[in-house]
């Protein structure tokens, strides 16, 4: 099977992407930004080509890029894994009659405003929401459904730019922060109160193959604001409790309804007083390394299943649900240059047999700004058989382990 692979090197977990289709026995061929010297020589190993492009998201250059390996063989999949690629991928894969995601469901899984009123209309529970296209629209959103709203880009992804407005006098901030005031158009929607988390799958011709859920502590809006919180998203190994019946029958309700075939899916969702709530849904992975947490966790390979699934229509092996795992991202307390860390060497002491995997930078390094997310910083992922005591650890982590800024 010839498989083309979109941008095979950046960001850095791509390249597990590109191996893994290589040792489900595809001949990949990638396609990227950067020149071929940059991919570095694993990744030229499990390449087959590799064609370089101005912009990967600008179509017509990747169309004519696609085009061109399509001249000299058969191209049976064509690939994508970051969110910004996923619509341009989808276009040129309807221009070239290549097998995958459709514009359609592409279009539905990346523009939230679309999102939330297709799946309304088939009766999954989600926050009133709209496309505001003006400062009136706003206005008149807020009058109808009354504070708190959310306000953030359509194709958005995660936290960014995305604004919490609890009264009038912050929606006239908003309508202007956020561009509404000029002309730029945004999803606004009804704040929905509760507990935060995603489910992730992967999902092999329509149906939901592995999938794994994932707490936010705190919600995530809380934790980009915050600096002195060390936010975590812990993975539990509790899924096939009745209490999580709901939640995965939510997510292939939806990938159902967005004609989900084969592909990872990556869904927020809340769960409150007004019961559990759909928020949106990627048809990619999950971002900041979080296949990584769901392989220490169960004794696999998601990248190579995920391969797996595109080469031969099927899953390899089973997750074991051995561990809870999850990820700690620990902030600077302050703005400036990393000088130093304190409690490293107790945690180290206490959990080192927990730890999979940990990024503390060094000395020198330039702090990156809270809002750039998770792993903008320092970070560590830890395991543990059960979640109540990785919670328990998680939480040691981040009152005793310190970032120090000057």
């Amino acid at each position: 099977m010839n498989v083309i692979f979109i941008e095979p090197s950046f960001p850095q977990n791509q390249r597990e992407f590109v191996r893994a289709l290589h040792a489900a026995g595809a001949n990949v061929i990638g396609i990227g930004e950067r020149p071929a010297s940059y991919l570095g020589d694993a990744v030229k190993g499990w390449l087959g080509e590799y064609v370089q492009v101005r912009s990967v998201v600008h179509e017509p250059s990747l169309l004519e890029a696609v085009r061109r390996v399509q001249n000299a063989l058969w191209v049976d999949r064509l690939e994508a894994t970051v969110e910004a690629h996923i619509m341009a991928a989808a276009t040129v894969r309807e221009a070239t009659g290549i097998p995958g995601t459709s514009v359609k469901t592409a279009y539905l899984c990346r523009d939230k405003p679309a999102m939330k009123e297709a799946l309304r209309d088939a009766g999954i529970s989600c926050a009133q929401s709209m496309r505001a296209t003006s400062a009136n629209d706003a206005r008149e959103f807020a009058k109808s459904v009354g504070f708190p709203l959310i306000i953030k880009p359509p194709a958005g992804a995660g936290a960014a730019a995305t604004f919490r407005v609890r009264d009038s006098e912050r929606l006239e901030q908003v309508i202007i922060e956020s561009g509404l005031a000029d002309g730029i158009a945004v999803a606004i929607e009804e704040f929905i109160e509760g507990h935060e988390g995603f489910i992730d799958t992967l999902t092999i011709n329509g149906k939901v193959t592995h999938e794994f859920i994932t707490h936010y502590y705190p919600n995530v809006l809380e934790a980009m604001r915050e600096r002195w919180i060390s936010p975590q998203m812990v993975t539990t190994n509790r899924i096939d409790e009745p209490s999580y019946q709901e939640v995965r029958e939510l997510a292939r309700n939806v990938n159902r309804l967005l004609d989900i075939g084969t592909s990872a899916t990556h869904m927020e969702w809340f769960f409150g007083p007004k019961g559990l709530k759909f928020s949106e849904i990627g048809c990619r992975p999950p971002g900041v390394g979080q296949w990584d947490v769901y392989n220490a966790a169960n004794d696999f390979d998601l990248y190579f299943e995920w391969a797996c699934g595109i080469v031969h229509g099927k899953g390899h092996s089973r997750p074991s649900r051995r561990y809870s795992a999850g990820m700690i991202a620990l902030r600077p307390d302050r703005d400036g240059r990393i000088s130093g860390y304190s409690g490293a060497n107790k945690i180290a002491e206490r959990y080192g047999d927990c730890i999979v995997a940990a990024h503390l930078p060094e000395p020198g390094t330039p702090t990156q700004p809270v809002e750039a997310g998770y792993m903008a910083n320092a970070w560590m992922r830890i395991r543990h058989p059960d979640y109540d005591e990785l919670r328990n650890i998680l939480n040691d982590v981040g009152q005793t382990l310190k970032v120090h800024a000057s």
